[in-house]
């Protein structure tokens, strides 16, 4: 029977290079549902807790295209459909005239869905973490090294990651609560 107020086991480490080990080691024993902790980017941490490649440039790419169309758009009807005037015989889609804006709202279109994609993709803002819960999480920004193998893992149970995290070295083992 798995504690419903249980977020998982936390593991504490003092060089990035123990981190990295332990997070392989973590992964090798069949554990998926993991997240690292660290002061500073770790060269290879990503690769070793899994991670994909994430959806933020496709978003990024489709909020360019459609702030590009938007303000093309908006110009051409603007201009030719609702109140077109013929100033000095040129075109009245004198697409040349509208590539500023067209550039601008690009960039606008490409920047608002990069950071509002970020932020949904990585469900922000979330103001209370379970780990924070940990007391000596406080050193996560300044000089120590965290992993947590979270509880709705499918092969989670707490005598067998505590286990684990022995085997790997961890410093300190914690169970995390999510209250």
């Amino acid at each position: 029977m798995q504690r419903s107020d249980l977020y998982g086991v936390m593991g504490e480490f003092g060089t990035p290079e123990e981190l990295l080990q332990a997070v392989k080691k973590i992964r090798q024993a069949g554990y998926r549902r993991l997240d690292a902790y660290a002061p500073f980017p770790i060269e290879g941490l990503s690769d070793a807790l899994g991670l994909k490649r994430n959806l933020v440039p496709a978003i990024t790419l489709l909020g360019g295209l459609a702030g590009g169309i938007g303000g093309f758009g908006l110009q051409y009807w603007a201009a030719a459909i609702t109140y077109p005037l013929n100033i000095g015989g040129r075109p009245l889609n004198s697409w040349p005239a509208f590539i500023p804006v067209t550039f601008e709202l690009t960039i606008l279109g490409a920047s608002f869905a990069a950071v509002f994609g970020m932020l949904a993709l990585n469900r922000l803002p979330h103001p209370h973490h379970p780990v924070f819960n940990v007391a000596r999480f406080t050193h996560a920004s300044s000089d120590r090294f965290f992993v947590c193998i979270e509880a709705n893992d499918p092969n989670f149970h707490v005598e067998k990651c505590a286990r684990l995290l022995q085997e790997v070295h961890a410093h300190h083992i914690t169970e995390v609560s999510n209250e």
